[in-house]
C-alpha cells in the first residue's frame, strides 16, 4: 500500500501569524540555556536569515539585469559573484556555506554531502557566522558563535532553522534589488523578538529595550530627518531604528542621518550592531563596548539630535569632579542622572536638540546639589519642553518617568518652557504594561510643534495653554517655583465640562445626596451592632 505523503507545514499567511509561529518555535529552545544565551541564539538566527535573504534578492536582481542585457549563462556565471555588486548596494556578501539554503538542507542532519563526516547544525551555523564576519569586516566581533554548545538542543535548533524557511514567503515575488524586502520583513521580526525578550526578562530587559511608544515620543517631537543622531547609552539601537522609520514615513532617505552610539554591555552592543545592520543603517558604535563616562568613544562629536534612555538613578558610576562635561555643576556620586543630562548637553551642536527619558525625581530633586545644577541649566535657557508620561510604560520598572527636551536655539520661544502632562494618556495592553496610542503621541507632538511653530502655517500665537494638559511658562515663573520642572505644577487642573445645571442647584442636590448616604450609613451601622449583640 503506497505511503501517504507527509503534509507540508502550513505557511503563516499574515505577519502576526508569522511572528507568533516563530516565537513559539523559538521558545522550544529555551530549556537548559539561560535567558541571555537564548536571546543571542534566536536573534543571531534572525540576523543570519536576513543577510541571506537580502543576498538572494540582490543576486536574483543582478541575474535579471544581465539577462535583460542579453548576457548568456556563462557570462552571467562570471559576473554574478562580483562582491561590489552587493556591497555597493548595502547588501552583505554571504559565502556559500553561510547561505540559508545551504544550512536548511542540513538542518536535520541530512544533506547532499554524504562523503564527509556529518556536522551538527550548530557547528555549521557557527562556521556560517565566522564566514559572514570574515567576508564583511564591519561585522567583526559582532555575531554570536554559541550554536554548537552542549546547552543548545541540536534537534530543536534544526527544527527552528527549518521553520524559519517560512519567513521567506513574504519576500517572494515582490521585487526589490537591494534586499529591502528581506530587510523590512526580518527587521520587523527582529524588533518583535527584542520586545518579547525584554518582556520575558523583566527588569533586566529594560537594559536593552525601550518601549516603542516612548521612543516614538522622542522621535516625533524632534523629527530627526538629517544630520548626526547620537545615543550615549544606545541599548539595542531602538532610537536609531525609529529615526529611520520616521524618515521613511516622510519620504526621506536613511542615508541622510549619521548614527553614533555607545553601549556599556557587550551582549547589548552586539544586538545593537545587528539591529542597525538588519535595518540598513551604518552606525558608528565604536570598535567595542564601553562606559560612556569613563571613556567617551565620540569625544569630538557635535550632534544635531540626541535621543537617550539612560539607566535611572545609577549609584555606582565613573565620576571625576574635574570632568569638563560638568559645566553646570558636579553631579553627586550617588546618582548619575545629572551626569547623563550634562554629558548629552555637551554633545549638542549650536542648533542641536535632545530628548532624554528620566525618572520623575530628576524634575524636582535637590539632593547632592542637583537643584543647583537644574537651576543653572534652566537659566541657560536649554530646556525646551518637559513631558510627564503615564505609569507602567516600562515593564521593567515601576518608577514614573518623564522626558526632558533640550534645544540650543529655541527661536521665538527663548525664555519659555513648554510643560505637557500626559499622565492620563495611554491604554493598558495587559495587566502589567501600558502603551501610548498613535493619537496620544500625535497629541503630544502636535502640541510641541504648535508651540514651536514647526510644520504649521499658523503663527506661534495659535498655541493655547490647555488646563490639565499643557502650559508655556516663563523662566521667571519657573524660578518662582524653585526651578521644579514637574508639569503638574504649571498645567493646573483640567476644566470641568459645563453640564448645564446651575451651580446652586448642583450644590443643593449633592448636599441632599450626601446627607441621604450618611443616614443610610448610620442605619446600616445600627443593624450591624444589633446583629453582633445577638451573637454575643
Amino acid at each position: 500500500m503506497p505511503r501517504t505523503p507527509k503534509a507540508a507545514p502550513q505557511v503563516p499567511s499574515t505577519m502576526k501569524e508569522l511572528k507568533d509561529t516563530l516565537w513559539k518555535a523559538a521558545d522550544k529552545l529555551r530549556g537548559s540555556m539561560d535567558a541571555s544565551q537564548y536571546k543571542d541564539v534566536i536573534l543571531g538566527l534572525v540576523f543570519l536569515k536576513y543577510v541571506s535573504d537580502a543576498f538572494d534578492e540582490r543576486r536574483a536582481a543582478i541575474r535579471a539585469e544581465l539577462l535583460a542585457e542579453s548576457y548568456d549563462e556563462e557570462q552571467i556565471a562570471g559576473l554574478i559573484d562580483d562582491t561590489d555588486e552587493y556591497t555597493g548596494r548595502g547588501v552583505f556578501w554571504v559565502p556559500t556555506n553561510a547561505r540559508w539554503g545551504f544550512l536548511a538542507e542540513r538542518a536535520k542532519g541530512s544533506g547532499p554531502s554524504m562523503n564527509v563526516p556529518e556536522k551538527s547544525i550548530g557547528a555549521l551555523i557557527d562556521e556560517a557566522m565566522d564566514a559572514v564576519m570574515q567576508a564583511n569586516p564591519q561585522l567583526n566581533g559582532t555575531l554570536p558563535r554559541i550554536f554548537n554548545r552542549d546547552s543548545v538542543d541540536q534537534r530543536r535548533l534544526g527544527e527552528l532553522v527549518d521553520l524559519f524557511n517560512s519567513a521567506r514567503f513574504a519576500a517572494q515575488g515582490q521585487g526589490g534589488s537591494d534586499g529591502r524586502r528581506a530587510r523590512d520583513l526580518l527587521g520587523e521580526v527582529y524588533e518583535y523578538f527584542l520586545e518579547k525578550f525584554a518582556a520575558a526578562e523583566g527588569k533586566r530587559g529594560g537594559e536593552f529595550y525601550t518601549p516603542a511608544s516612548v521612543v516614538r515620543v522622542l522621535v516625533e517631537l524632534l523629527q530627526p530627518t538629517r544630520g548626526r543622531v547620537y545615543d550615549p547609552c544606545c541599548g539595542s539601537g531602538g532610537m536609531f531604528v525609529q529615526a529611520e522609520k520616521f524618515i521613511d514615513a516622510h519620504h526621506g532617505e536613511g542615508s541622510e542621518i549619521s548614527v553614533y552610539g555607545q553601549e556599556l554591555n557587550e551582549r547589548t552592543w552586539r544586538m545593537a550592531k545587528m539591529n542597525l545592520a538588519i535595518h540598513g543603517l551604518t552606525g558608528q558604535l565604536g570598535s567595542r563596548w564601553g562606559d560612556t563616562f569613563a571613556r567617551d568613544l565620540h569625544p569630538d562629536l557635535e550632534a544635531d539630535f540626541v535621543m537617550a534612555n539612560p539607566p535611572f538613578n545609577i549609584k555606582d558610576w565613573s565620576r571625576s569632579e574635574h570632568d569638563p562635561r560638568w559645566r553646570y555643576g558636579v553631579p553627586p556620586a550617588g546618582n548619575a542622572n545629572y551626569a547623563w543630562i550634562q554629558h548629552i548637553l555637551s554633545k549638542l551642536a549650536p542648533r542641536g536638540q535632545a530628548g532624554v527619558v528620566m525618572a520623575n525625581g530628576s524634575m524636582s530633586s535637590n539632593s547632592g546639589g542637583e537643584g543647583r545644577i537644574r537651576a543653572e541649566i534652566v537659566e541657560a535657557d536649554l530646556v525646551s519642553c518637559m513631558v510627564a508620561l503615564p505609569t507602567q510604560l516600562f515593564r521593567s520598572t515601576g518608577i514614573p518617568v518623564c522626558v526632558w527636551f533640550f534645544a540650543k536655539d529655541k527661536g521665538a520661544r527663548a525664555g519659555e518652557v513648554l510643560f505637557i502632562d500626559a499622565r492620563n494618556l495611554g491604554h493598558m495592553v495587559d495587566r502589567a504594561e501600558r502603551a501610548l496610542s498613535d493619537d496620544d503621541i500625535a497629541r503630544i507632538a502636535g502640541t510641541f510643534h504648535a508651540w514651536r511653530g514647526i510644520d504649521s502655517d499658523a503663527a506661534l500665537d495659535e498655541y493655547e495653554n490647555v488646563p490639565g494638559f499643557c502650559c508655556s511658562a516663563t523662566l521667571a515663573e519657573i524660578k518662582a517655583a524653585d526651578y521644579a520642572l514637574t508639569p503638574g505644577r504649571y498645567v493646573g487642573a483640567a476644566e470641568l465640562e459645563d453640564d448645564g445645571e446651575p451651580i446652586e442647584e448642583k450644590l443643593a442636590r449633592l448636599r441632599a445626596e450626601l446627607e441621604a448616604q450618611f443616614a443610610e450609613s448610620a442605619r446600616l451601622a445600627e443593624v450591624v451592632r444589633e446583629q453582633l449583640g445577638r451573637v454575643s
